[in-house]
């Protein structure tokens, strides 16, 4: 059941990012976070996300606008190293407070608090009409690109940002697919470099078949999106995935999951 799951999300998660510009990470994550400590399921997403949207590349990749990769992949970058650095001295802190519920112990964590806030926000661009239509002016580019890289970096969430800011870029649909595509690929670069620490200390603890699922059932994903989804509405979906980040976001700050 848990790879099925696994899955699942991965497949439709995948499928939706070419409507949105976002998606996997954001469905992926919480998933991962049943399985392994939230740290951990940030980076094994990152891995997923990467491999993913190295594989959409090849799919998109040529039609990618260079002059808005390098002004808002530059400093996302930067950022996403920022975000990633700090996501490491979160986890480090000690529980903030503990509680049992029916004999069971729960620790509220620093890093599990930060990271249910961000997903509550990000949330809102999947609930709130007007944050859907979300314009900015292109000469914001690169602080869109810094602010889409701290988060990428610190929780995964890269992607709602990211689309934000890039729709003013005055991009065709597939030009602003493939431009969200690589400067993606640059922000999981970044991260998972410095993520890669506490991936290779799990050593054999590491479950490899989860990861390879996740990967294989996205790059499906990434395809039959290219091919067949493109015409399709996501308004319904994305109010459902708002909703459970809420729930998901309550129960990860709650220290539940």
């Amino acid at each position: 059941m848990d790879y099925v799951l696994v899955a699942i999300v991965a497949l439709f998660g995948s499928g939706l990012t070419f409507f949105s510009g976002f998606g996997l990470g954001t469905l992926l994550m919480p998933v991962f976070a049943l399985f392994f400590p939230i740290d951990i399921a940030i980076a094994l997403t990152a891995i997923v996300h990467l491999l993913n949207n190295l594989f959409k590349l090849t799919l998109t990749g040529k039609k990618a606008n260079v002059k808005t990769v390098l002004r808002f992949g530059g400093p996302a970058i930067i950022f996403a190293f920022l975000g990633a650095h700090i996501l490491g001295a979160l986890t480090e802190v000690a529980p903030l407070f503990s509680y049992k519920i029916a004999n069971t112990s729960y620790q509220v964590t620093a890093v599990k608090i930060c990271i249910a806030l961000l997903l509550i926000f990000f949330s809102l661009f999947d609930l709130i009409p007007k944050l859907k239509r979300i314009e900015i002016n292109t000469k914001y580019l690169p602080v869109g690109g810094a602010l889409s890289g701290f988060f990428g970096g610190l929780s995964g969430h890269q992607g709602a940002l990211r689309t934000a800011f890039l729709i003013r870029a005055k991009l065709n649909k597939e030009a602003f697919i493939a431009t969200g595509v690589v400067i993606a690929c640059f922000i999981d670069v970044a991260r998972i470099s410095v993520y890669a620490k506490d991936i290779f200390q799990l050593g054999g603890k590491l479950n490899y078949r989860m990861l390879i699922t996740a990967t294989v059932m996205a790059f499906i994903g990434a395809y039959f999106g290219n091919k067949f989804l493109k015409k399709i509405t996501i308004n319904t979906i994305q109010i459902v995935v708002g909703i459970l980040l809420i729930i998901f976001s309550f129960l990860l700050g709650a220290g539940i999951l």
